[in-house]
């Protein structure tokens, strides 16, 4: 099985939840979430939103077969159904219809946001499920969480059904884009202002990554001492202990206390993931930043 890489933070991994819309093809569900494990993203659930038909429960029976053989073991399966005060709803045909899907995906990603890192794969079930999650999307999203499309080479509907791809085939999940209404009003602004779509998403982007420079230039000024920001951007450049020590004329085992205090306080800032906060957690979130910061002064 040929996958794109993901491409994933490397200095978080934190838990993350699959929210997938499901219609009547269950290999959407299963071939994202090998594509995601294979990617190195720390899956624990995987939730579907289905609607109350013959073929749709056909599908989530199929999808929940895999899960009790065993195929990914320690991964939580959930099925949601969307449903109206009528009760289950089989297809979107009134405005109590959408509603009732837009209540659902926003209940089950904002309960996953709580939980974790979302990633939402659109590609299952009716359009307008795909279009309703993107606005929640944009409504609930914080910046590690993603919105997936998946593609496969040469499958097409009537194709005999693989659950999982053999090392042959070739799968994508394409990131969608998501422009979150947190920041709407420098959006709205500046969107008015330009042309070009595949421009507004480069000037979000560009914005993400300020805002996240921002947050880590935060950290490393008001949550450290002066002591503890030396030993930081050093290590950062890569010394072990010994040769901060050097550097900085310390005992090694100073350093050591310090970079222990550094790591609680990296894990309150991150807001106490599961795993290690460790060296290797700090290099990846700050390397850059300290890369940044002393490439611009030293222009």
């Amino acid at each position: 099985m040929s996958y794109s890489p993901l491409s994933p933070d490397k200095g978080s991994r934190r838990n993350g939840i699959l929210v997938a819309t499901l219609g009547v093809e269950p290999q959407v569900v299963t071939i994202t979430l090998d594509h995601l494990l294979s990617g190195g993203e720390a899956i624990v659930e995987v939730v579907v939103i289905y609607t109350e038909t013959a073929r749709v429960r056909e599908a989530l029976e199929v999808i929940g077969e895999e899960f009790r053989k065993a195929s990914y073991p320690g991964i939580r399966l959930r099925a949601v159904p969307v449903s109206s005060a009528d009760g289950p709803v089989g297809d979107f045909c009134t405005d109590e219809d959408l509603r009732a899907l837009l209540r659902t995906l926003y209940g089950e990603i904002r309960r996953a946001r709580q939980a974790g890192v979302v990633h939402l794969c659109i590609s299952g079930g009716r359009k307008v499920m795909g279009i309703l999650g993107m606005v929640v999307a944009q409504l609930l999203f914080g910046p590690e969480d993603r919105v997936w499309h998946l593609i496969t080479e040469g499958w097409q509907p009537g194709s005999e059904r693989r659950l999982h791809l053999s090392p042959e085939d070739k799968a994508w999940l394409v990131s969608v884009p998501v422009l979150r209404w947190s920041e709407a009003g420098v959006l709205m602004q500046t969107v008015a202002e330009m042309n070009d779509p595949a421009e507004v998403v480069a000037w979000y982007e560009k914005l993400s990554r300020a805002n996240r420079i921002k947050r880590q230039r935060e950290f490393i000024e008001r949550w450290l001492t002066r002591a503890e920001r030396e030993v930081v951007r050093l290590a950062c450049r890569g010394l072990d202990n010994a040769a901060i020590a050097a550097a900085l004329f310390k005992q090694e085992q100073t350093v050591a206390n310090q970079l222990r205090g550094v790591y609680e306080k990296l894990r309150d800032w991150l807001g106490y993931p599961d795993g290690n906060v460790d060296r290797s957690k700090l290099i990846a979130e700050f390397a850059p930043y300290f890369a940044l910061v002393e490439g611009s002064e030293s222009k």
